[in-house]
């Protein structure tokens, strides 16, 4: 009987080699094949290394901001949730496979029971006695048209498309870090500047104060001057507060305190980020993590209308087993004693009010979604990367005309105050060029932070923050989970 079960499996396999799943095509990137061009784009430049495969570490030169990306993936929260969602995928990847194969299970049982006269054949009272042992299978069903299968590959798919997930996680997270880490650097700058600001104005509503008790200065220039230190001291108030917050972010996001021996850090202005190609939109189907989740995705729901039309034919499951039964314990295993069963049962869908068909419309439904969902994905991620190379030049010669704006605003107010201490022009002139000044500073740093944020977001939306350095993978390529 061993070599007929192992029979009724070896056919079980072969007749499962039927799918009904629909032939899978990737659809057509709906975007184009260059990236945009015009005066806010500077001219496509090719590397040795895509932006995807350059590491964060070469990418962030910042030691400090390095320490705390590395904090973050240890300790980071929906990282920690999206590994373990990769486990439970697996875990029901491997549960829906096991439905391919036969479930063999050994069974021992024993009975006595007393029988009254009245209802012995043999009309006196008995006791009898039944044992058995058998090993079998149980309600195996023959995977013909595929359904088995397709359930299989649907979460199979499933199953990897949470790893793209885990891997969309990593580098949202690395670029959060990195947006939160020079946040809370801008926001300390505007806190000294303010301050230092803060300080001036103080200086120069005293000096008017005397004036003004020797008649020198009128009211009006005394209450102008106390109008620019009470401005000054609401902003002190906004940065120290957004200071706070900015830690209280960045503590969120790697997870823990942040660290006390953090490196020096390098200053805003300095070179913080190394460059990153653009490359080619078709690049970003392979190497963005998101659009291979929604690929994924799809495949799952291409994978299920294969089981949906596999409802509509004939099931086949079959029970089997064979042993040993004996009225006693001492005859079980004797001669003559065996026993076996074949019990097949064939399941024929007739009449269901429609439900099979509209399962179907509803799978074939679903993958339609997934393609625009897939689509909606691309096209997101080809506006990410041209924004972030628009934003690369602009920025570029923002910032450079920010920083001559400001130049020429210190010239004015040094010009301005020499003028206003020997009496030439008054006190409004001089508080004009305080005021243009400390907001040309503070719109500089502004513009420094929106230039690292672009670049940060360029190097996110081109898959970059997977790989911890330039040409070595942080974890092990994902690979089929076996059974």
């Amino acid at each position: 009987m061993t070599k007929s079960l192992l029979s009724l499996a070896v056919t079980a396999f072969i007749l499962g080699g039927c799918s009904l799943i629909p032939d899978y095509q990737t659809p057509e990137a709906p975007v184009a094949a260059q990236w945009p061009q015009g005066p806010a784009y500077s001219p496509a430049e090719s590397a040795d290394v895509a932006a995807a495969e350059q590491g964060w570490r070469q990418f962030f030169t910042d030691r400090a901001l390095q320490q705390l990306i590395q904090t973050g993936l240890e300790n980071n929260r929906d990282l920690r949730v999206a590994a373990l969602n990769i486990d439970a995928y697996r875990a029901q990847y491997r549960i829906q496979r096991a439905d391919l194969f036969p479930a063999v299970s050994a069974n021992g049982s024993g009975s006595r029971q007393r029988v009254p006269a009245d209802l012995s054949q043999t009309g006196r009272a008995g006791i009898t006695s039944q044992y058995s042992a058998t090993v079998g299978v149980s309600a195996y069903e023959l995977d013909l048209f595929g359904r088995v299968r397709s359930l299989s590959q649907q979460a199979l798919e499933i199953y990897l498309s949470s790893e793209e997930a885990r891997r969309s996680t990593q580098i949202a997270l690395v670029a959060s870090i990195a947006n939160a880490y020079y946040t809370w650097q801008a926001d300390q700058d505007l806190l000294k500047l303010t301050k230092d600001t803060l300080d001036a104005y103080e200086q120069s509503f005293n000096l008017t104060r005397r004036s003004s008790e020797v008649g020198v200065a009128s009211a009006l220039d005394l209450s102008q001057a106390r109008t620019a230190v009470e401005g000054a001291r609401v902003k002190l108030a906004q940065y120290q507060r957004l200071v706070a917050q900015d830690l209280n972010s960045l503590t969120v996001l790697i997870g823990t305190g942040v660290p006390s021996n953090l490196p020096a850090p390098l200053k805003l202005d300095a070179d913080q980020l190394a460059e990153v190609p653009a490359g080619l939109p078709s690049d970003l189907l392979q190497r963005r993590p998101d659009i291979q989740e929604a690929e994924h995705l799809l495949k799952a729901a291409n994978a299920n209308i294969g089981a949906a039309r596999a409802a509509f034919f004939p099931s086949i499951s079959l029970t089997a087993n064979a042993g040993t039964l004996s009225p006693d314990m001492s005859g079980l295993f004797s001669a003559g004693s065996g026993t076996w069963l074949f019990q097949p049962q064939i399941n024929l869908p007739i009449f269901n009010a429609g439900a099979l068909r509209a399962s179907l419309d509803y799978a074939k439904i679903q993958k339609d979604i997934n393609v625009a969902k897939y689509e909606k994905t691309i096209q997101t991620a080809f506006q990410e990367v041209a924004d972030g190379l628009a934003a690369r030049k602009t920025f570029e010669e923002q910032l450079q005309a920010q920083r001559d704006l400001v130049a020429a605003n210190q010239d004015y107010y040094r010009l301005a105050e020499r003028r206003y201490r020997i009496g030439i022009d008054s006190n409004l002139t001089f508080l004009d060029a305080q005021r243009t000044l400390f907001s040309a500073q503070q719109a500089l740093i502004s513009d420094r932070l929106s230039q690292l944020t672009s670049e940060v977001n360029l190097y996110k939306a081109l898959g970059g923050g997977w790989y911890e350095r330039t040409g070595q993978a942080q974890q092990a390529s994902v690979q089929t989970p076996k059974g």
